[in-house]
């Protein structure tokens, strides 16, 4: 195995413990190396300064280093180099640079089949072994010298030899510097760093990931991909590859690699299994170093399609029917990641004929519709979604779609585009369809405005759907019965609990009990009623009563149909509708 030391007994013993100063202790008292009163003088200090018991012995001068040496040896089963087994040249002196050899006392010593002999001034310090057994595609095996050995060998055998590649610290300097960019670059161009970064990619979009998170944590850098709505550890690499694995995705995405003080934000094109993949990366300074996230957006995998999305009968009829008007305002809402995009692209799609002239303003483009003009904010130069609205008035749109209204200005500019006769699609971060309506008077929108302009407020979340391949017949928990009761107050619709089915987990949904997601929504179509309540107090109770006295199938309710078909669990709908 890459990176595998032959640190067998000890493998589980930490340096820091009770255990491991008990355990010295008595093995030098044994061997005769320490006297009982050195010995307590010895773990005196340790308690006093919670340093290695170890480095207090050699600290002392109870014990030299390469006596230390040789005793780590025997208690860790590990074997012990001298001086006698260095090589007579450098090895490797063209991938491992000196400031790593010196900054963790390793030095590779020899080869053993297909294993690099690596020695190393400690034993319990295994991430730079690990790092170089990656970084070289090869299994490694731990060797115990003193640590002066290490020393003077890494200063006569390399000497100023440059080149490689593992980050030589944990920490960061605010700034890299010309040498440390070029360090950088070199890092990120070894072909082991190329195929990591490749492969954690290759995996993640074969697994339909909607996020790569590439985290540094104290102990290894961790990688995990969100799946179905949820995160999941797929790698914990050592930490001294978290130079070189930033680097390399930094250079994919033609960030600058010397700054690490302030988030950057940039965009991959690549290739996987011959199908163009777009990555949204985004960096973030943080004390343990750079977490970056990168966003797939496989344009193959997304089927523009209300039916492949899950939207019940119901809700895609009148969602449907509201996109054939000829103008108005028509709002998507819920939290980020709940799939309002997909369904302003579904829309998109089916408004896109080669009679209407068809706009949007987003930030940023997800994804490329042909024959679709789509315009990319730039805040930094005063193109927001407001100053591009207002432009694209001057272009004789038919539909226009706005990536988010976040402000009055935006809301007023989408309701006038509305008022001058196109059809307006937008999105607003609410809880509820009628959450929205309430947002936007909030905001300053005028009430008589809203009311002559939005024709319809969709409401979504997604839901994990059911494993087909392994769930099961589940039974309702009363306390679940008893939520959901609560939930349906005033419904007099009974329940048939006879379709329910719980998650199992098996290898085709890696043993999640999920595989997929699908939509639940509540469509809010505004009737006369509706827009009389508006007018009259506009607030948001008001507002959801009219609309349910009006037709309007709620989330939770749509989620519970869904449920009891056996599409997904009723823990999962209460979940996501925030009643968990």
């Amino acid at each position: 195995m890459t990176g595998q030391t032959a640190r067998a007994s000890g493998e589980d013993l930490d340096p820091r413990s009770a255990e491991f100063a008990e355990r010295l202790g008595a093995f030098l008292l044994e061997r005769g190396k320490l006297d009982e009163l050195a010995l307590h003088r010895a773990q005196r200090a340790h308690k006093q300064s919670g340093e290695r018991f170890d480095l207090v012995l050699t600290r002392l001068g109870l014990l030299s280093e390469a006596d230390m040496a040789a005793v780590l040896s025997e208690l860790l089963g590990v074997p012990l180099a001298g001086v006698k087994d260095l090589p007579e040249a450098a090895l490797l002196s063209d991938r491992l640079q000196l400031s790593f050899l010196k900054s963790h006392r390793v030095i590779p010593i020899g080869e053993s089949g297909e294993s690099l002999l690596v020695a190393a001034a400690d034993p319990f310090n295994t991430e730079p072994i690990l790092a170089i057994g990656f970084l070289l595609s090869r299994p490694v095996q731990l060797r115990i010298m003193a640590p002066r050995e290490v020393e003077l060998a890494i200063e006569r055998l390399y000497g100023q030899a440059a080149p490689i590649r593992p980050e030589a610290g944990h920490g960061q300097a605010e700034h890299a510097s010309e040498d440390d960019v070029r360090r950088l670059e070199d890092m990120a161009s070894e072909a082991p760093i190329i195929r990591l970064v490749h492969d954690l990619i290759v995996r993640a979009v074969e697994a339909q990931a909607s996020d790569i998170h590439v985290e540094p944590r104290e102990e290894a850098l961790r990688v995990r991909f969100r799946l179905d709505g949820m995160l999941y550890t797929v790698e914990m690499l050592p930490l001294a590859l978290r130079a070189a694995v930033t680097s390399r995705i930094k250079i994919m995405a033609h960030l600058n690699i010397a700054e690490r003080r302030l988030p950057q934000d940039g965009r991959i094109k690549t290739i996987v299994r011959g199908r163009e993949i777009d990555l949204r990366v985004s960096t973030m300074p943080t004390l343990s170093g750079e977490s970056v996230v990168m966003r797939i957006l496989d344009r193959s995998s997304v089927q523009l399609d209300f039916d492949a999305l899950g939207f019940s009968e119901p809700a895609q009829r009148a969602f449907t029917r509201l996109l054939q008007l000829p103008n108005g305002i028509i709002l998507v809402t819920g939290p980020t990641g709940s799939g309002k995009t997909t369904t302003l692209y579904t829309a998109l799609n089916a408004l896109n004929t080669s009679e209407r002239k068809t706009f949007t303003v987003e930030d940023p483009i997800e994804y490329q519709l042909a024959g679709v003009n789509q315009v990319q904010v730039h805040p930094k130069i005063g193109l927001t979604f407001a100053t591009a609205l207002r432009s694209m008035l001057r272009q004789d749109p038919d539909v226009i779609m706005v990536g988010e209204i976040r402000d009055l200005e935006t809301a007023q500019m989408a309701i006038q585009a509305s008022l001058t006769g196109h059809l307006v699609l937008s999105t607003v971060h609410t809880n509820s369809a009628a959450a929205t309506v309430a947002r936007l008077l909030d905001m300053g929108v005028a009430d008589y405005l809203l009311a002559s302009s939005l024709t319809g407020v969709l409401a979504q979340r997604l839901v994990r759907r059911l494993c087909k391949a392994c769930s099961a017949p589940a039974e309702a928990l009363p306390a679940l019965l008893e939520r959901i009761g609560q939930r349906r107050a005033g419904s007099a619709a009974a329940i048939d609990l006879a379709g329910l089915r719980k998650r199992v987990g098996c290898t085709e949904c890696r043993n999640t009990g999920f595989l997929g997601r699908t939509t639940i929504s509540e469509m809010l179509v505004v009737t006369d009623r509706v827009r009389e309540v508006m007018l009259e107090s506009g607030t948001e109770a008001a507002i959801h009563a009219v609309a349910l006295g009006e037709g309007m199938v709620t989330m939770f309710e749509d989620g519970l149909a869904k449920a009891l078909r056996g599409e997904t669990t009723i823990e999962e709908v209460l979940r996501v509708t925030r009643m968990s």
